[in-house]
């Protein structure tokens, strides 16, 4: 028989793969898996497992959110010998299951990693950390690390809304200068993201057109600061009808991009706390890891 290791996060999304678990494991049984099975403990508890787990494996499969991917995806790519990973998204918003076209049914979403396809992805690099399909920074950013476990488990996606609720007084712009290919880009920025996915905190289409997972680019979006908060619908609704306003919103495509700040900045990757950098290299690793679909 192959082996898979099975990761899941047992808190993720209102702890909703308890209903769920045998019926998984049954799935990649009858599928010709013998599975090792671990319910992540602590922060990071996914990669650790997956580190350990160098040649012992045919696929590595997580169950959580974002955040349970990240960990495992960052574990993924410190191997010398890269399984293959599966997915089976159980958390509050799962935007890059949304970008990839997978079930929330996590007893379907088990059949298709045994029947699917491998897809070679892009995976971001941030300095010397991994994200999945997003490195965020500025307003609202903080907003998924910040929300307790508690509330997300409660109010669901909603719990993102209120506590962004709470946020609106603390906005603040930050000086940035970001150089990619031979441009230059220097203003106050509220906030930005470079991403490789279609779908950011549960709005499909938020980065833009044509989103390609495994191209080798990542679409960049930043939004500067105007000095008048009367501008914040303006900015808003050109966000959200997917036609952002040049004269607001800077957006373009790379591989690759070196960000400084004036002060330190805080990162979000993947919804979780990335860092407090004044300096950032970001790149892309491409089709760094094949994903059963």
């Amino acid at each position: 028989m192959k082996k898979m290791l099975f990761i899941f996060n047992p808190h993720a999304g209102k702890a909703k793969i308890k209903t769920s678990l045998a019926g998984i494991i049954d799935t990649f049984n009858k599928g010709g898996y013998e599975v090792v099975t671990y319910a992540s403990q602590y922060p990071m508890h996914a990669k650790e497992l997956t580190l350990q787990a160098e040649d012992k494996y045919d696929a590595i499969v997580c169950c959580g959110g974002d955040g349970t991917l990240n960990e495992t995806v960052t574990g993924i790519m410190e191997l010398n010998h890269k399984p293959y990973l599966g997915y089976i998204p159980a958390g509050s918003t799962n935007d890059f299951a949304a970008s990839i076209g997978l079930p929330k049914d996590m007893i379907r979403c088990a059949k298709k990693i045994l029947s699917g396809k491998a897809f070679d992805c892009d995976i971001g690099k941030f300095n010397d950390r991994y994200f999945t399909y997003v490195a965020a920074f500025g307003a609202f950013t903080e907003v998924p690390y910040i929300t307790s476990q508690q509330s997300k488990n409660v109010f669901g996606h909603q719990a993102y809304v209120l506590e962004a609720v709470k946020q609106m007084n603390n906005i603040k712009s930050s000086h940035m200068v970001f150089r990619y290919e031979d441009k230059v880009i220097e203003d106050d920025f509220l906030f930005g993201m470079i991403s490789n996915a279609t779908s950011i905190g549960g709005f499909k289409g938020l980065p833009g057109k044509n989103v390609e997972l495994n191209d080798g680019r990542f679409e960049v979006m930043l939004v500067r600061d105007t000095k008048n908060p009367l501008d914040f619908p303006a900015i808003l609704t050109s966000i959200f009808l997917r036609n952002p306003d040049p004269k607001y919103i800077h957006t373009f495509k790379t591989s690759r991009v070196e960000i400084v700040s004036s002060e330190p900045v805080n990162w979000v990757l993947d919804g979780e706390f990335g860092g407090n950098c004044s300096k950032v290299e970001i790149e892309i690793c491409h089709k760094a890891i094949s994903i059963l679909l």
